[in-house]
């Protein structure tokens, strides 16, 4: 994972030396864009990236780890922002996964760089065409999932890898007198050290399985809005991308009510099976209220 967010406000008020930082990250992730979608992912090496910026490896490797990093930098700071508003979002009387959803879609909003959804696209499009990439934002995916499991078992009152809850009113205050917590790096999102910590022997995380499973369907809420998106015609924007994402949100108590129909046929003569809905249970049985 990238070592530092993405610029998406003006970095004006910033140090000179962070501004340049900044500036010298956006231009490997647009000159790393341009040449693997012109020439082929592997067919670039990571010299010939550093000498088309003008950096030295070593500045390289001071905030991307790999070609697949920069090349996924776009997504990946989207998934930091997330994290970062997750660490001070507090429920609203709602459900779990309409609580991750609510904090996607505020990370969403905050994607406002000019030519960020375009970049996007074309990471999109080369992880579709490289395995070693579609390999590396599996690894980047799992290690989210640690860190946002990880946050909301620490702040949001589920019960922790012991299976006691946090003292009385620990959900509330838990970080309420924090400042907005920064966009996290590779110590929140990698490694034994970072948020990933929170993960017990061989990589499970603790705690409740249904916050795992609400991850887990946020995530794949996000992958197919981002398939369809991807494939629009013209230039789809960052709004078309936040809709997609709630239209595949709202398919899930569908999704859930979902039953086989047997076909009729000679073998069988049976008639279709009408299929129900559980859309009505379908809050509880996603995740449950939080703190529930």
């Amino acid at each position: 994972m990238s070592t530092a967010p993405g610029p998406r406000t003006s970095d004006e008020r910033l140090p000179l030396r962070a501004r340049k930082k900044l500036r010298t990250r956006q231009a490997l992730i647009d000159t790393a864009l341009r040449l693997f979608t012109e020439h082929g992912f592997d067919r670039v090496t990571l010299d010939e990236l550093c000498d088309a910026v003008e950096v030295s490896k070593r500045t390289f490797f001071r905030t991307f780890t790999s070609k697949e990093d920069v090349a996924m930098a776009p997504t990946q700071d989207l998934w930091a922002a997330f994290l970062a508003d997750l660490e001070t979002r507090r429920p609203a009387g709602g459900t779990l996964l309409e609580m991750l959803r609510d904090a996607l879609l505020a990370a969403l909003g905050s994607m406002t760089e000019e030519g960020w959804a375009e970049r996007v696209r074309l990471s999109g499009r080369l992880i579709a065409r490289n395995p070693s990439m579609d390999a590396h934002g599996r690894q980047f995916c799992e290690r989210t999932c640690r860190s946002a499991v990880g946050l909301l078992h620490r702040h949001l009152g589920f019960p922790g890898p012991d299976g006691t809850s946090p003292e009385p009113g620990a959900a509330q205050g838990a970080g309420a007198d924090r400042a907005p917590a920064a966009v996290p790096g590779p110590a929140v999102a990698a490694g034994p050290d970072g948020a990933a910590g929170e993960a017990g022997a061989g990589g499970t995380v603790p705690g409740d399985m249904r916050v795992r499973l609400a991850f887990d369907l946020l995530n794949a809420v996000f992958h197919r809005a981002l398939e369809d998106w991807t494939a629009m015609p013209g230039e789809p924007t960052r709004e078309d991308l936040a809709a997609r994402v709630r239209e595949a949100y709202d398919a899930l108590p569908g999704t859930l009510a979902l039953r086989p129909v047997v076909r009729p046929g000679p073998e069988t003569g049976t008639a279709p099976e009408a299929a129900g809905s559980a859309a009505a249970a379908w809050p509880a049985a996603a995740a449950g209220p939080i703190g529930g």
